[in-house]
């Protein structure tokens, strides 16, 4: 069997409905929309969230906070994380993102604290909390910021 001879087992697919096509198809002149209104136009649709005029919940619902469109965004990785690499490693945010320990390039890196490490490793990343700097240093590795 070929790819080109693939076919849907029968009675999976059916041919679409021919509305408009005659009177005797049973979807002719209105084409199964019924008589006048809204819904029987062309191009007519109502929105998402639509409550026949009154005001919308949404609307109606108080509003609080904003967001603060200059947030700094961080990638995150927690010394714990760092255990999976060889000895003497000089860990990079590419090799991070090879790894799949980060998603993106764009922002950012900081590395924490959480868990122990017990390997030399160099790691160059934006930022150190306290405990990952101790921690990195207590194993003999060197943290350098870029």
């Amino acid at each position: 069997m070929r790819l080109h001879e693939l076919r849907p087992p029968k009675g999976a697919s059916k041919a679409a409905k021919r509305k408009g096509r005659g009177m005797a198809s049973g979807l002719g002149k209105t084409a199964g929309r019924g008589q006048k209104g809204q819904k029987s136009r062309t191009g007519s649709g109502i929105r998402r969230g639509f409550e026949g005029g009154q005001m919308p919940y949404f609307q109606r619902l108080p509003k609080r906070g904003f967001t603060n469109i200059f947030k700094q965004k961080w990638n995150i990785v927690n010394v714990s994380d760092l255990a999976s690499f060889d000895q003497g490693t000089v860990i990079t945010q590419e090799m991070l993102h090879e790894a799949g320990l980060i998603r993106n390039l764009r922002d950012p890196l900081k590395v924490l604290g959480n868990g122990e490490l017990d390997r030399k490793l160099e790691i160059r990343a934006n930022r150190f909390s306290k405990q990952a700097l101790e921690k990195i240093e207590a194993a003999g590795g060197k943290a350098e910021v870029i």
